[in-house]
């Protein structure tokens, strides 16, 4: 079981939304990938955490959402930007929005802790994903915090749009990355100095 789980976490690597294609994921598919997310760390059980799925009738709102957006940071953007702007939200067969609820349950369980959370329930989707095998991607940027994204999510002020999810066939992939050996990340606790004995 160790080996698997070894060469699923080392066979995932993110795919551009513009390199997945048709066919996604069936519905079998789907429930299963989702489904993952479930086994991630819940400090409190809050549930801080959702995925919108952006359906293929919905995306045409979506890509206004993305345009209007690089208007607000930048109101001299020209056609061929915002066109640019719109077409992201097209890319994938599956395209979700994670968001994350700051103010949910138990106001003393910490944002930062229920960003963990919902870290680790995509982790467990993208993992699923690539077990089933389809690629996957994590997309961000300064869009998702605009006015016109949280509009279309129906976000409340303690909810943040954290990143957007891309499942598809994989049309195109690079070679896969040199990853951080443990010895980059991995470190004991610095001795601390002993307490002085002022004579």
């Amino acid at each position: 079981m160790a080996a698997a789980a070894a060469t699923l976490m080392q066979a995932r690597q993110t795919v551009l939304p513009k390199r997945l294609g048709a066919p996604g994921p069936d519905e079998a598919q789907l429930l299963a990938i989702v489904g993952a997310a479930a086994h991630a760390p819940d400090h409190g059980q809050l549930l801080p955490w959702r995925l919108v799925r952006v359906l293929p009738a919905q995306r045409p709102l979506l890509a206004d959402a993305f345009a209007a957006a690089l208007h607000e940071r930048d109101p001299q953007a020209g056609a061929e930007l915002l066109e640019q702007a719109r077409e992201k939200a097209y890319r994938a067969p599956e395209l979700w929005v994670l968001v994350v609820d700051g103010a949910k349950g138990d106001a003393d369980i910490g944002l930062h802790e229920r960003i963990l959370s919902a870290g680790c329930a995509v982790q467990n989707v993208l993992l699923m994903a690539t077990a089933l095998g389809f690629g996957s991607a994590l997309t961000s940027g300064k869009a998702l915090q605009s006015a016109a994204l949280r509009s279309l999510l129906g976000l409340g002020p303690q909810e943040h749009a954290l990143c957007c999810v891309s499942l598809g066939t994989v049309l195109a992939r690079k070679g896969a990355r040199v990853r951080p050996q443990p010895a980059d990340y991995w470190q004991d606790l610095a001795p601390q100095p002993g307490p002085r004995h002022d004579t």
